[in-house]
């Protein structure tokens, strides 16, 4: 038996979010992280010097690796931030900001 069925938990209705213009389905609850990896997105940000792609590291909020653009704010934490519906989810390149 998994711990969901020990608990008797049921997931909320699933809602959708767009990461980089494509539609991504999430449950509530979830961290922005925790979505684009169930849908095998791995990276979603790249580094300033030399455009390295990153996600999540850490997963606590300490190390911003998993920096991520939601709803036009730059420099979200992936692993913090909880989804929303019909969030917009963008890549992040170098800082977030334009240069």
């Amino acid at each position: 038996m998994n711990p969901l069925e020990l608990v008797r938990a049921r997931a909320g209705t699933p809602f959708t979010v767009r990461f980089d213009g494509r539609e991504i389905e999430a449950l509530p609850g979830r961290t922005v992280a925790a979505v684009l990896w169930s849908a095998g997105v791995t990276a979603w940000r790249t580094t300033r010097d030399g455009g390295r792609p990153r996600g999540v590291f850490c997963g606590i909020g300490v190390c911003f690796d998993c920096l991520v653009t939601v709803d036009g704010r730059p420099n979200q934490r992936a692993c913090l931030v909880p989804a929303e519906p019909g969030a917009d989810i963008r890549t992040q390149e170098g800082t977030g900001h334009d240069e």
